[in-house]
């Protein structure tokens, strides 16, 4: 049952790792009193269709850019956590009897799984949380539950493990978000029960979660990303994909780079995030935001904030959770504050260590 690790608490430090379809992200915290610090964080890119959607496609070619990671960050904690995508995750809301023990809540967990679980209960890795009395019977709890296929978390472990860390956790990418957004709202005068969407946008996938009073009420993922300008890049200038990446981080392009590609991918990118928020709007009770939040590599992308909240007609801001933490000497605070919106998921996952 602890294959999955999503609920276990772990008092102690631990690495972020945030597995991309274009790069792995780690991040080192350390906390002092009621402060958090950066002590180390790094990012290095993949080898094309090392992660594709998500999904571990070479373990060997993950676990060596780890190993880079690890001697370029000179992390000095050895246990991490990692994540799964949400559409990984089936999770069910199920209610078992109140007087079980640990060990008979788990056999009866273990023994009803397969209703709620459309795979063979050996293909995947579970885990459960007590969420606490049912709502509508007082003699039952309320039982989070949580299943993941094995090679989704199995590709994860191998590659940690084989870069030399001890993988102490697998949790989910959604979760981290909103481990991360505390951080966020700190920002905000008064969140109170305000609904916040966040829209991570990396390199291939846009992730939207909406929370309300700070927890996941909804989230949606859909095929699109940043690598839509950069193979556009590549394609129009002649470039190799390495060489797109980095003229599009550098600039330096021709003149018609704003117009002919930037402007083209904003507008889709605007309507994407529109769309799924009718679509949040259109299954919930819900038929506004008070807040969007742009985390992911594209978020920092020069003057999207201003664009989306002016068509979108909703306050907009560009996450960076280091926002109040101290930084620590091995630590460039220039890159780091440019890498803050695709720091998310790392941070998310690093303050596991501290629950």
């Amino acid at each position: 049952m602890g294959l999955l690790r999503l609920f276990e608490k772990k008092a102690t430090a631990l690495l972020g790792v945030d597995i991309s379809s274009s790069s792995v992200k780690l991040i080192e915290l350390s906390r002092s009193g009621d402060r958090f610090k950066v002590e180390s964080y790094g990012v290095v890119p993949l080898p094309p269709n090392t992660v594709v959607e998500k999904n571990i496609q070479d373990v060997a070619a993950l676990a060596e850019a780890l190993k880079r990671l690890l001697a370029k960050t000179k992390a000095k904690v050895r246990d991490a956590a990692v994540a799964v995508a949400g559409s990984a995750v089936i999770t069910k809301i199920i209610d078992m009897p109140a007087d079980l023990s640990d060990l008979g809540l788990e056999n009866q967990i273990m023994t009803e799984a397969d209703q709620y679980v459309p795979y063979p209960l050996d293909e995947v890795a579970l885990d459960y949380e007590v969420l606490g009395p049912s709502a509508t019977n007082p003699d039952q709890i309320e039982i989070l539950l949580a299943a993941c296929r094995h090679e989704n978390v199995d590709t994860r472990v191998s590659a940690l493990e084989a870069a030399g860390l001890r993988p102490r956790v697998v949790d989910v990418e959604v979760f981290a978000i909103e481990r991360a957004f505390r951080l966020i709202g700190e920002q905000f005068e008064d969140i109170g029960d305000h609904i916040v969407a966040i829209a991570d946008i990396g390199a291939t996938v846009l992730t939207l979660s909406v929370l309300v009073d700070g927890k996941t009420l909804y989230t949606r993922e859909q095929l699109f990303g940043g690598r839509q300008v950069t193979e556009e890049i590549q394609r129009r200038y002649g470039l190799s994909m390495e060489e797109a990446g980095q003229a599009k981080k550098q600039g330096g392009l021709p003149e018609d780079y704003e117009t002919e590609i930037l402007a083209p991918f904003k507008e889709a990118l605007l309507q994407q995030i529109q769309r799924s928020l009718q679509f949040f709007f259109s299954s919930s009770q819900y038929s506004y935001v008070d807040q969007l939040v742009l985390a992911g590599g594209v978020a920092a992308m020069p003057g999207l904030r201003r664009d989306v909240e002016e068509k979108l007609g909703v306050p907009t801001m560009v996450a960076n959770p280091f926002a109040s933490m101290l930084i620590g000497n091995r630590v460039d605070a220039v890159a780091l504050a440019s890498d803050a919106p695709a720091m998310l998921i790392a941070t998310g996952l690093a303050l596991r260590g501290f629950e």
